[in-house]
């Protein structure tokens, strides 16, 4: 079932990120390249952007829950200037994908976005991340550019 994030959510939500973005995250590239940098480890940072999406914008968030149990979220960013709502996170829990959880979450998203005036929907993913370079397409996303990200120590 799907239903609206509640701040009890959070901590679990920040466990989920961990689980799902090891592999697909720019946070983790940085770490195997250089270590952990000033005492914060990849899932650090990455935990702090689902603080971020919660803060901005709590009554985006959507969660999946399954007899009692979080198993996915999507977060989502309005802006009223633009029209151009975003969907910076999205994970569902590696024993729940392939149920069309990620679909649901999606179109739910999407609903909350366009109902709030926005226009499009924007979501990124990294190349190395296959699942959401297919499934987005799938879900009606049109790739519009690639984006190479750099760091180098000061």
């Amino acid at each position: 079932m799907i239903r609206k994030y509640q701040p009890l959510d959070l901590e679990t939500l920040r466990q989920i990120t961990v689980i799902c973005f090891e592999g697909v995250s720019i946070d983790k590239n940085i770490e195997d390249r250089f270590g952990v940098i000033s005492g914060v480890d990849w899932k650090q940072r990455k935990m702090s952007h689902i603080d971020d999406d919660a803060k901005a914008n709590p009554e985006g968030i959507f969660v999946v829950e399954i007899d009692g149990e979080l198993v996915g979220y999507i977060t989502t960013r309005i802006n009223h200037w633009t029209k151009i709502g975003g969907i910076p996170n999205l994970a569902v829990h590696p024993k729940f994908q392939r149920r069309g959880f990620g679909k649901q979450l999606i179109e739910t998203a999407l609903a909350y976005l366009e109902e709030a005036g926005m226009l499009y929907a924007r979501i990124e993913t990294l190349e190395q991340n296959q699942l959401g370079s297919t499934f987005y397409p799938k879900m009606g996303f049109d790739e519009v550019a690639r984006q190479v990200h750099y760091i180098r120590p000061l």
